[in-house]
Protein backbone atom coordinates (compact mmCIF):
# COMPACT_ATOMS: atom_id res chain seq x y z
CA UNK A 1 0.00 0.00 0.00
CA UNK A 2 2.91 2.15 0.40
CA UNK A 3 2.82 5.53 -1.81
CA UNK A 4 -1.64 5.24 -2.53
CA UNK A 5 -3.38 8.21 -1.53
CA UNK A 6 -5.93 7.43 1.33
CA UNK A 7 -8.80 9.64 2.54
CA UNK A 8 -9.72 9.83 6.70
CA UNK A 9 -12.53 7.99 7.23
CA UNK A 10 -12.96 9.51 11.10
CA UNK A 11 -11.35 11.61 13.29
CA UNK A 12 -10.90 15.17 13.38
CA UNK A 13 -9.42 15.45 9.69
CA UNK A 14 -12.24 13.31 8.39
CA UNK A 15 -11.85 13.79 4.90
CA UNK A 16 -8.47 15.28 4.88
CA UNK A 17 -6.38 13.08 2.01
CA UNK A 18 -2.77 11.57 2.49
CA UNK A 19 -0.14 9.56 0.87
CA UNK A 20 1.22 6.38 2.53
CA UNK A 21 4.11 6.09 3.09
CA UNK A 22 5.08 3.34 5.63
CA UNK A 23 2.86 0.26 6.70
CA UNK A 24 3.06 -1.74 9.75
CA UNK A 25 0.34 -4.07 11.12
CA UNK A 26 -2.40 -2.53 12.16
CA UNK A 27 -1.63 1.06 11.42
CA UNK A 28 -0.25 3.09 8.40
CA UNK A 29 1.59 6.21 8.45
CA UNK A 30 0.23 9.23 6.59
CA UNK A 31 2.09 12.23 4.85
CA UNK A 32 0.44 15.65 3.15
CA UNK A 33 3.29 17.16 3.39
CA UNK A 34 2.62 20.35 4.97
CA UNK A 35 1.34 19.78 8.58
CA UNK A 36 1.98 16.03 8.74
CA UNK A 37 5.43 15.57 7.24
CA UNK A 38 7.63 12.59 5.99
CA UNK A 39 10.07 12.88 9.39
CA UNK A 40 6.39 13.33 11.35
CA UNK A 41 3.53 11.06 9.83
CA UNK A 42 0.51 10.49 10.96
CA UNK A 43 0.11 7.22 12.66
CA UNK A 44 -3.78 5.90 11.78
CA UNK A 45 -5.49 2.66 12.01
CA UNK A 46 -6.30 0.84 8.88
CA UNK A 47 -9.69 0.50 9.41
CA UNK A 48 -10.42 4.55 9.32
CA UNK A 49 -9.03 4.92 6.05
CA UNK A 50 -10.13 4.57 2.70
CA UNK A 51 -7.35 4.19 -0.13
CA UNK A 52 -8.06 5.74 -3.22
CA UNK A 53 -7.82 3.34 -6.43
CA UNK A 54 -8.67 5.60 -8.99
CA UNK A 55 -6.26 7.62 -9.52
CA UNK A 56 -5.63 10.37 -12.76
CA UNK A 57 -2.22 9.32 -14.41
CA UNK A 58 -0.48 12.60 -13.58
CA UNK A 59 -1.04 12.00 -9.57
CA UNK A 60 0.63 8.42 -10.36
CA UNK A 61 3.70 10.21 -12.09
CA UNK A 62 4.22 12.46 -9.43
CA UNK A 63 4.44 10.06 -6.31
CA UNK A 64 7.91 8.06 -6.21
CA UNK A 65 7.75 4.42 -6.99
CA UNK A 66 11.18 3.92 -4.84
CA UNK A 67 9.40 4.85 -1.90
CA UNK A 68 11.91 7.79 -1.49
CA UNK A 69 9.10 10.41 -0.49
CA UNK A 70 9.32 14.34 -0.46
CA UNK A 71 7.15 16.45 1.34
CA UNK A 72 7.10 18.43 -1.86
CA UNK A 73 6.10 15.66 -3.92
CA UNK A 74 3.57 14.68 -1.64
CA UNK A 75 1.91 17.70 -1.59
CA UNK A 76 2.00 18.58 -5.32
CA UNK A 77 0.05 14.97 -5.58
CA UNK A 78 -2.48 15.58 -3.49
CA UNK A 79 -3.07 19.30 -4.44
CA UNK A 80 -3.57 17.70 -8.41
CA UNK A 81 -5.74 15.29 -7.03
CA UNK A 82 -8.01 17.67 -5.25
CA UNK A 83 -8.20 19.38 -8.64
CA UNK A 84 -8.77 16.44 -10.81
CA UNK A 85 -11.83 15.62 -8.18
CA UNK A 86 -13.02 19.39 -8.06
CA UNK A 87 -12.84 19.51 -12.15
CA UNK A 88 -14.52 15.63 -12.33
CA UNK A 89 -17.59 17.04 -9.84
CA UNK A 90 -18.17 20.50 -11.81
CA UNK A 91 -18.79 18.34 -14.49
CA UNK A 92 -21.19 16.10 -12.92
CA UNK A 93 -23.10 19.31 -11.43
CA UNK A 94 -22.45 18.09 -7.79
CA UNK A 95 -22.08 20.46 -4.96
CA UNK A 96 -18.51 20.24 -3.15
CA UNK A 97 -15.97 21.92 -1.16
CA UNK A 98 -13.73 22.71 -4.02
CA UNK A 99 -14.24 26.36 -3.53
Amino acid sequence: MKGKLAQSKSGHDKGSYYVIIKEEEADLYLADGRLKTVEKPKRKNKKHIQIIKKLPEEVTELLPQDGEFRNEEIKRALKLYQKSICNNQEVKNVESRCN
